[in-house]
């Protein structure tokens, strides 16, 4: 994450991914090294391409979009809360390497700033691509729009299948794990926090908008 210089550094927050350092031919060989350990051929018609497959898929699941945070002057004074529901994420977990995936509520009490409503989903989509926890991802999520916009509060709430928790061990698919990071008002303000959590609480949705 860079900033590009001290006149733009409020306005606009740069966001550049590490060096991947991803060796696809490594990471190739891996894959065929693996399909043997698992007592697979890999010479079989039907895997001969699957660890080039598999280490360009990874590749592509584990690099950030860069992207700049574009903020701008709240002119308006607008002073309630801007909430981008139900967008589409997916990761991969740590812990088994296997997708977790689901819809992020991000929302944030603006102060002299807004953003770009697109770059709420853009800081989600930048920080899913990774090996994450949905704990992190939460946090990395609000503490972005905090550092990027300064606003009076900030609240993210994610939903997520775990594919390793729906494929394997307990085995119970549909299962949904929801995580929060309220910042500010957010979480202190009892009013905006009710606000907040009855736009983003599927059960306080009307039927049309779940």
């Amino acid at each position: 994450m860079t900033l590009v210089d001290d006149r733009t550094a409020v306005e606009d927050l740069h966001l550049v991914p590490a060096a991947s350092g991803i060796d696809l031919g490594a990471a190739e060989r891996a894959v065929e090294r693996l399909l043997r350990a698992l007592g697979q051929d890999p010479a079989a018609e039907g895997l001969r391409d699957t660890p080039r497959r598999v280490a360009r898929a990874y590749a592509e699941l584990l690099t950030p979009t860069p992207f700049t945070m574009t903020t701008f002057p709240n002119d308006e004074g607008y002073d309630e809360l801007v909430v981008a529901r139900d967008i589409p994420f997916h990761s991969l977990c740590e812990h088994h390497l296997l997708p977790f995936f689901g819809v992020a509520h991000v929302g944030y009490l603006p102060g002299d700033r807004i953003a770009g409503l697109s770059k709420l989903a853009r800081v989600v989509e930048h920080f899913a691509r990774g090996l994450q926890v949905q704990e992190r991802l939460t946090s990395q999520v609000a503490d972005l729009l905090e550092e990027s916009l300064q606003p009076w509060g900030v609240g993210v709430v994610l939903e997520a299948e775990h594919s390793c928790m729906s494929l394997r061990g307990v085995a119970k698919p549909g299962t949904s794990t929801s995580t929060s990071a309220l910042r500010g008002l957010v979480r202190h303000d009892a009013r905006t926090r009710a606000e907040f959590l009855t736009l983003t609480t599927r059960a306080h949705r009307s039927p049309a908008t779940r």
